[in-house]
């Protein structure tokens, strides 16, 4: 962008805030800087002096560009090709507005370095920016944040529990994360192996990449990543990682339906990005404990992993301390039923089928594995069941059902899939319930899809039989 003459401006929001704690070279330039005695000395010797001249100090009032540069990052904005800017106070909304009137008369880059506090103006925010980065519903009076009663850990928590038991047994342990530290469960982890332990900031890619590189070194890299987020180091996944068959294990928290954070941090893609990489094997557990266990699987395996679980809690299954790893490609028969209905869950959707299984005496299958699928099962039971369908919380389009389509087609087997997943849109702002329920994946929505599958096969067949014999219905 410095290399092209045009105008443009870049606005730096410096609010000392990275979701996690601040890391990097950067931001300990920053703060070491903006907190010394030279930065105010001459910030407001400057005024002063500046002040003597009026015309002088209405110029440096106009372009905000007095003595600060000379002790600020604006060296190497400046290099880069950009007028720098700054720091000027983001809160002082007068001034802000001032400054970026005058920046729409300057030619070429521009660089305004806005310096903001988190939770500025509410006392326990700025006090505690972590915690208030998303507090969900609060007393604004008290501070008090209202928590949800807790009736089980959730898989977050599941998932640092077993990484600090992973770490304690075997030394090559690594755990990454890109500013999630607190979201993902490593808080514990980061205190009881700093050693171990690395939070790249906001930087996606490189969290990939790093982990490729620990790989390459015999390390165990622990990648724990949003479902969304993982998105942006796709190039990574598949150049850095997946190409090599690195045996990196990817924690994909937040997969399926969020809630509260919006379209935008729905996990509701990876089984169909990820699905579709050579070299990788894809795990979407049902319960708490199958989580601890497919992670542990991953590590066992000489290629890329991934295990995706959702936000918030499991049904609420007892979870195993030994652990055990799983056969790869090996779904689990929970129910053999007898009305020819048979239902493939994938992770989220065991739960809420178990129920709906019985009520229809439906064969109920935890498939386990979105990669490699069991085909030997899907085709066996294909083979003894009128009826299929798959249930899955991520987009239908390529996503798990999709997997089941292509393999009964590749086994010559001419037999219709109805899939049950993510609708063709965006899920928008809501509870986790909220979002499950405007996508008919909440109990009521899964009932009533399943239903009319099964009524309108149930119906065609009889039509069917009318047909063969002669007559009519």
């Amino acid at each position: 962008a410095g290399s092209l003459d045009v105008n443009m401006l870049v606005v730096l929001n410096d609010n000392d805030m990275s979701i996690s704690e601040n890391v990097g070279a950067m931001s300990n330039y920053f703060a070491r800087v903006l907190s010394g005695k030279t930065y105010s000395t001459l910030r407001e010797g400057g005024k002063k002096m500046l002040r003597s001249m009026p015309t002088v100090w209405e110029l440096a009032r106009r372009s905000e560009e007095h003595v600060k540069g000379m002790v600020l990052p604006g060296t190497m904005f400046e290099e880069m090709g950009f007028n720098y800017i700054g720091p000027i106070d983001g809160h002082d909304l007068d001034a802000l507005v001032k400054t970026l009137q005058n920046l729409r008369d300057l030619q070429g880059p521009q660089f305004l370095h806005v310096v903001t506090r988190k939770g500025k103006g509410y006392a326990p925010a700025e006090a505690d920016p972590i915690t208030w980065h998303g507090p969900g519903p609060f007393d604004a009076e008290s501070g008090t944040i209202f928590k949800k009663t807790s009736t089980g850990p959730t898989y977050s928590k599941v998932f640092g529990d077993w990484l600090c038991d992973m770490a304690t047994a075997d030394e090559r342990i690594i755990g990454i994360t890109p500013a999630m530290r607190e979201g993902s469960g490593l808080v514990e982890f980061s205190r009881r192996f700093p050693e171990r332990y690395y939070d790249v900031a906001i930087a996606e890619q490189h969290a990939v990449t790093l982990a490729a590189g620990l790989a390459c070194e015999g390390a165990v890299p622990i990648l724990a990543i949003y479902s969304t987020f993982l998105q942006r180091a796709y190039d990574q996944l598949i150049h850095d990682v997946a190409l090599q068959k690195l045996p990196v294990v990817f924690a994909i928290d937040r997969g399926g339906l969020v809630g509260g954070d919006g379209a935008t941090h729905q996990g509701a893609f990876d089984l169909s990005y990820l699905r579709c990489i050579p070299n990788i094997v894809v795990m979407a557990p049902a319960d708490e404990n199958e989580c601890r266990q497919m992670l542990y699987t991953a590590t066992t395996l000489e290629c890329p992993a991934a295990v995706r679980y959702p936000r918030g809690q499991g049904p609420g299954v007892e979870i195993r301390q030994t652990m055990s790893a799983l056969p790869v490609g090996r779904a689990d028969l929970r129910r053999e039923g007898a009305s020819g209905l048979l239902l493939l869950a994938f992770g989220t959707m065991v739960a809420p089928c178990e129920k709906l299984a019985e009520s229809y005496d439906a064969t109920l299958v935890n498939m386990r594995f979105v990669k490699p699928l069991d085909e030997q099962l899907v085709c066996a039971l294909a083979e003894t069941h009128e009826c299929i369908i798959t249930l899955e919380e991520n987009v239908i389009a390529g996503g798990a059902g999709s997997a089941v389509s292509e393999c009964l087609a590749e086994s010559g087997m001419d037999r219709t899939v109805h899939r049950i997943g993510i609708p063709d849109r965006f899920i928008e702002h809501g509870s986790r319930s909220d979002c499950l329920a405007m996508a008919g994946l909440d109990p009521a929505g899964l009932t009533k899809s399943i239903e009319k599958i099964w009524s309108n096969h149930r119906n065609g067949s009889q039509r069917d039989l009318a047909i063969a014999r002669g007559s009519t219905l």
